[in-house]
């Protein structure tokens, strides 16, 4: 009878602290952007908050800007998984530090970068091409799109790094080694172009970026300029339409952290500490969103993708019996 009772006691004693739990998480509005990486990252949390932690989640539309101001000024939503801040970097300080908000987990752990890249099988079969410069020696490895050699693709019209890297093509004097500037006509022209040197199995040497899909489907090697980013130079001249006397200079490397409002951090519990260490790389990034370009898939479906495939990675971020729950309820 003691053993019965014992073990009914324990029932509701467990009963009672899942019921608290979820409590204490209680409703939770989660922003999704409108970027692939950050789009599947909120559902990756959706899931992993409903099924490890309990919390009811309501997925609303964000972006950058507006999500930021909302969050700042409302403390809604409780939760962008991933904010990109360098655009919001000063009011964004100021909010961490007068409480409104709180910083959690840097989601992209080695941060959005840009930069000319080269084809790794280029790269491979030419290790003497480690930066910009030593591309820019062998304009017979890079044909631009009508055949003709030494061609640097730029970004689309109207994008921001359609300037810098113009400039950046001026500052290393590429002309003088036989390069032209291709200004592609479109995110998707440019995207075409990188899939075309992989079929013609030929050089390729322009602007891109990650994490991204199309680095996901073809192996890219990211070239050096050999200086460090100067942030004071980059804003006065390599960023500037025309700048008169650009120089060498990197790319920013843009962060992303996971923020949520003083209110979501106050109640959350245990998935407070989830979304203080949740992160992950480019390369896993640019897998996932590979996938979902190549299947024409929905942020829901590739966060479920990548729960099933990369159990590896994000079961280090919550504890067994968490990770137990939400395996068992994909």
């Amino acid at each position: 009878m003691r053993i019965v009772g014992a073990s009914i006691a324990l029932a509701v004693g467990l009963f009672a602290a899942a019921a608290a739990f979820a409590e204490e998480c209680g409703n939770v509005s989660l922003a999704e952007m409108k970027w692939g990486s950050a789009g599947i990252a909120a559902n990756i949390d959706k899931i992993i908050l409903e099924a490890g932690y309990g919390c009811k989640v309501e997925i609303v539309p964000g972006d950058t800007m507006p999500t930021f101001t909302s969050m700042n000024e409302t403390g809604k939503p409780d939760v962008a998984s991933e904010l990109w801040i360098n655009a919001v970097r000063i009011e964004f300080d100021d909010a961490v530090r007068q409480g409104r908000l709180v910083q959690g987990a840097e989601i992209l752990s080695e941060g959005a970068v840009e930069g000319w890249w080269i084809p790794k099988f280029i790269a491979d079969a030419n290790p003497d091409i480690r930066s910009v410069e030593d591309a820019l020696k062998r304009p017979d490895l890079f044909p631009g799109p009508d055949g003709t050699q030494g061609a640097v693709y730029n970004c689309p019209p109207g994008w921001n790094c359609q300037i810098s890297t113009a400039n950046l093509f001026r500052a290393l004097n590429a002309d003088k080694s036989g390069f032209h500037l291709v200004d592609a006509s479109s995110p998707q022209g440019l995207d075409d172009s990188i899939a075309a040197a992989f079929e013609k199995k030929v050089g390729w040497l322009g602007y891109y970026w990650a994490p991204t899909a199309i680095l996901g489907k073809y192996d890219m090697t990211r070239l050096s300029f050999g200086v460090n980013h100067d942030k004071a130079a980059w804003d006065s001249c390599t960023s500037v339409p025309g700048c008169p006397r650009p120089e060498p200079n990197s790319y920013p490397v843009s962060r992303a952290f996971t923020v949520v409002s003083k209110s979501f951090a106050g109640r959350a519990g245990p998935a407070w500490d989830y979304l203080k260490k949740r992160a992950w790389d480019n390369s896993t990034i640019n897998d996932v969103l590979a996938w979902q370009d190549d299947h024409h898939e929905s942020n829901r479906a590739s966060a479920v993708y990548f729960l099933h495939n990369y159990a590896d990675i994000w079961t280090t971020w919550v504890p067994a019996d968490v990770a137990d729950k939400v395996k068992s309820s994909l």
